[in-house]
């Protein structure tokens, strides 16, 4: 493992990702922790006041529940835990509301589970309002939905969710805040020669191997979630950071650049990753025709593509497809992410975007291709 800290890294990120678990938000069981949770909104604030996007996907909703209800132990029946998942998410958004309205900041609960992110269009209906909301300097304090999740309701495992939204959102960096330190070549509990690691690559398989079980009582996510977390997110080309929850200002020292925690750094830029992902598509379900200006619109200075330049829809497509975009010559020139489905494309071709609301019956987006879901072949 290098000891070199790759400070840039958080200091240049632009979105960040901040997930907390239910330990810390809990203070390990005992009821949401008031003051925690509003220094972590004071940090939030500090970081949008920088000209940062920040979002926040908390744990703690079955903790709080489980309080309110007067349980002490942990119930086994998954309609019991979706019951207190019910009960206490209203205290979690009502606190998480509370402590960023009094830093100046709007805040809004979005809960998700696998399945949303896993359907392309609701994937990608969560996105534009993830996007939108950051657009309006509103913090989204993200949970799983456990009211209506089906499989084993884990508590404070919310590690892979907050990669998934650092992949959504397509964060320039994902900060795990936990009861660690951050990730040791071995439990430093059990193991006094434990050494702690500074900097890795995320996804290295040696750090799986290293990362221990479950540490905590109320929290089940343990180290190897959020190993797996670093190379989820890595492969959108965020790095992630693992640090110590009540560590002082960590969120606003990690952002000037100070090494805290562990660093996980991806190895593939945000944008190389996923115009690679693109550019690898094999078969493609369909494809626009453009004319001769909007060709050179994409190819010489890097447009995107406006539905007017269209002249003709292949094949059957749906929002979120990898598309070809061809040329007059019927040769392949670019290739990106469709904002429309083919029939939605077929009217809209050769129209401007002040038509798409007559002819849909809804305005979205107003390109068929965003430049930043383009690749441009060369």
């Amino acid at each position: 493992m290098t000891q070199k800290i790759a400070s840039g890294v958080l200091a240049d990120a632009r979105r960040i990702v901040v997930k907390v678990g239910s330990s810390l938000v809990t203070n390990e069981g005992r009821g949401l922790d008031e003051a925690a949770i509003g220094e972590w909104c004071r940090q939030l604030a500090a970081l949008v006041r920088d000209g940062r996007e920040v979002v926040m996907v908390s744990s703690g909703a079955i903790a709080e529940g489980m309080k309110r209800l007067g349980w002490s132990t942990r119930p086994k029946e998954v309609h019991e835990l979706q019951a207190a998942a019910a009960v206490g998410q209203m205290g979690l958004a009502q606190m998480y509301e509370t402590k960023l309205r009094e830093q100046g900041l709007g805040s809004a609960q979005v809960l998700l589970t696998h399945a949303d992110l896993a359907d392309r269009e609701r994937y990608l209906n969560a996105r534009s309002t993830l996007l939108t909301l950051l657009r309006l300097q509103v913090v989204p304090v993200i949970n799983e939905n456990d009211t209506v999740v089906n499989d084993e309701i884990k508590f404070g495992d919310n590690d892979t969710l907050g990669a998934l939204v650092a992949n959504l959102v397509e964060a320039d960096a994902l900060v795990i805040l936990t009861d660690q330190k951050g990730l040791y070549t071995a439990d430093p509990r059990r193991d006094p020669a434990a050494q702690f690691v500074h900097e890795a690559k995320a996804g290295d398989p040696a750090l799986e191997a290293m990362a221990g079980g479950a540490g905590s009582s109320i929290g089940k996510g343990g180290m190897i979630t959020k190993i797996l977390a670093a190379k989820r997110a890595a492969g959108s080309g965020a790095s992630t950071v693992i640090a110590w929850g009540r560590e002082p200002d960590a969120l606003v020292r990690l952002t000037q650049g100070e090494p805290i925690g562990t660093l996980l750094v991806a190895q593939t830029a945000k944008n190389q990753a996923r115009k690679q992902w693109m550019a690898d598509h094999l078969q493609m379900r369909g494809a626009v025709c453009v004319d001769a200006g909007a060709a050179a619109k994409l190819r010489d200075e890097g447009k995107s593509l406006l539905p007017i330049g269209m002249v003709a829809v292949e094949g059957e497509f749906s929002r979120g497809d990898v598309i070809a975009i061809k040329d007059p010559a019927g040769q392949e020139i670019a290739r990106g992410l469709a904002n429309y489905a083919s029939a939605e494309a077929r009217l809209m071709c050769r129209k401007a975007s002040s038509e798409f609301e007559k002819l849909l019956g809804y305005a979205a987006e107003p390109e068929m291709v965003h430049r930043d879901n383009l690749v441009v072949q060369r």
